[in-house]
């Protein structure tokens, strides 16, 4: 079953379940889905979005939601905070599971020596090598820093 039919069958549980904070959630990420295959025209032709690009997008959304849930926090706001916590927790499960940064610090010495990266200027093909495999796995902005940090050493 690709991530996309998943996210619809759990729509269908949650309207039997009447669990309409679980709906609403669910429903912004088919929404942003959809968005991106009006976009790309994936629609048209039926190929619709595949998992790779669902988690994509499901990366930006997880993206969104942990500085808006910093943001709330800075500003007292526990409320909105809590929703921006709700969504995440939501869009959890449907990521792969997260890297250690033993496994995403391997990664990043296989990249640059794959690459033959050896200063800061070679810092875009090592990331455009980890991008794909990192992809929702890892937070890219630290990795960002460590390919930074390891290519100035």
């Amino acid at each position: 079953m690709t991530l996309k039919n998943q996210i619809q069958e759990d729509i269908k549980a949650a309207m039997r379940a009447r669990d309409q904070k679980r709906l609403t959630a669910l429903r912004l990420i088919t929404a942003a889905i959809k968005q991106i295959e009006v976009d790309k025209r994936a629609e048209l032709d039926g190929s619709g979005l595949d998992d790779q690009a669902v988690l994509s997008v499901l990366g930006k959304m997880v993206k969104q939601r942990r500085e808006s849930l910093a943001q709330y926090q800075g500003a007292g706001r526990q409320d909105l905070a809590a929703q921006e916590q709700y969504e995440l927790d939501l869009l959890a499960p449907y990521l792969p599971a997260a890297l250690s940064d033993d496994e995403v610090a391997d990664l990043i010495k296989k990249a640059v020596a794959a690459t033959g990266a050896s200063t800061i200027r070679d810092m875009g093909a090592v990331m455009n090598k980890l991008r794909g495999e990192l992809q929702g796995r890892a937070d890219m902005k630290a990795v960002s820093s460590a390919v930074k940090a390891q290519l100035s050493a």
